[in-house]
């Protein structure tokens, strides 16, 4: 491959597609026109809300941005795990005056409907979480003129998205927040991530795809180590996640700093699959029964994690963020990418590389 992926954006700075509502439109706008790629979660959307949405990102911006798939999920939940652990919730239910989501409430995300929109309505870039698409899907996209990324969490899941066809592989770490986009959702795997630097080296030596590399990113001088070690792009999510464009609540931006919250952790407590966020009550009485079950228990708990924000308890939300969040800076979002490339310009100074010195890596 050319460098047709990184020519769509100046900067090496990808913001990552945050789904629940915190990566809408004018987040991605000021990203993109700053110079980033910026990026829409079609997750846990209709496909008539991700046109929406994409018909709004059209008028703020008219550079590249990219749309994020969820595929649909293999059924692997028990049903009686699941039972009991609305039983469990009952408490929490009651508390919050909420009741419990219907755990059946659908599996594939709406994954062909959003294909075929993005088939006739085709976007710049789209990429894809929990699992690598078909060939058919990665050419029927890139005939229409879009360039299709999949996340891997280890060097076999980047082989598989290589031999699929897609352009390019976003390898994360096991620092990032949010969920982890795991090709087959394995809890015997749940302590076995792997650090972003190691990743990044295996996967360099396993395919020869461009790599964005995403996990715990908060600083320039991050992006340019990374860019050095073969990464052609980063991508950021946690980073943005404090921006004002952002769509998190408020008492979420607020918990990335909040001393109250000192630490991360992977839970299934919220979702049934491994994500990263602050640990808090929920997480800690939860968690460790948490079924292995997605997206049942996220259909589940839905209700209660919007009773909580709406009354603005951040011990009963789910606190997505990655090992990084204490770094995070309320900058607007357009400015934060200014930051960040001059933090990247000048650790390429700091290491006497000049000006071209840290590139965005072999582009192939």
């Amino acid at each position: 491959m050319s460098s047709a992926l990184t020519d769509l954006f100046p900067l090496p700075i990808v913001q990552a597609p945050m789904a629940g509502g915190v990566s809408v439109p004018r987040l991605a706008a000021a990203v993109s026109e700053a110079g980033g790629l910026g990026f829409l979660a079609a997750g846990y959307k209709t496909a008539d809300g991700m046109y929406q949405e994409i018909k709004q990102l059209r008028g703020l911006t008219g550079r590249p941005f990219g749309v994020n798939l969820f595929m649909p999920q293999p059924e692997h939940g028990d049903p009686a795990a699941v039972e009991v652990y609305a039983e469990q919730l009952a408490g929490e239910a009651a508390w919050y005056k909420a009741d419990l989501g219907d755990p059946d409430s659908g599996r594939d995300d709406g994954y062909e409907a959003k294909i075929a929109v993005l088939l006739d309505d085709p976007v710049p870039v789209v990429s894809f979480h929990f699992g690598c698409p078909t060939p058919e899907v990665i050419d029927s996209l890139a005939r229409k003129g879009t360039l299709t990324l999949v996340t891997a969490t280890s060097a076999e899941e980047a082989q598989a998205v290589e031999r699929s066809g897609a352009h390019a592989v976003i390898v994360q770490g096991v620092e990032a927040g949010g969920h982890q986009g795991t090709h087959r959702d394995d809890p015997e795997r749940d302590c076995a991530g792997i650090g972003l630097l190691s990743l990044l080296a295996q996967v360099r030596e396993a395919v020869a795809l461009p790599v964005v590399a995403a996990g715990g990113i908060m600083r320039g001088g991050q992006i340019a180590a990374l860019l050095t070690a073969g990464a052609s792009a980063a991508q950021l999510g946690t980073a943005f996640l404090a921006t004002p464009e952002s769509g998190a609540h408020a008492m979420h931006k607020q918990a990335l700093t909040n001393p109250l919250f000192v630490r991360t952790e992977l839970t299934r407590a919220f979702s049934g699959r491994p994500a990263r966020g602050l640990v808090n009550r929920f997480m800690r009485e939860h968690g460790p029964y948490a079924p292995v079950a997605y997206p049942e228990v996220h259909h589940l708990t839905s209700p209660l994690r919007k009773a909580a924000a709406a009354a603005g308890d951040t011990q009963g939300m789910a606190l997505w963020a990655g090992q990084g969040h204490r770094m995070a800076r309320e900058l607007p979002a357009g400015e934060l990418v200014e930051v960040l490339a001059a933090e990247i310009a000048a650790a390429a100074g700091a290491s006497g590389a000049g000006a071209g010195g840290v590139s965005r890596g072999d582009v192939r």
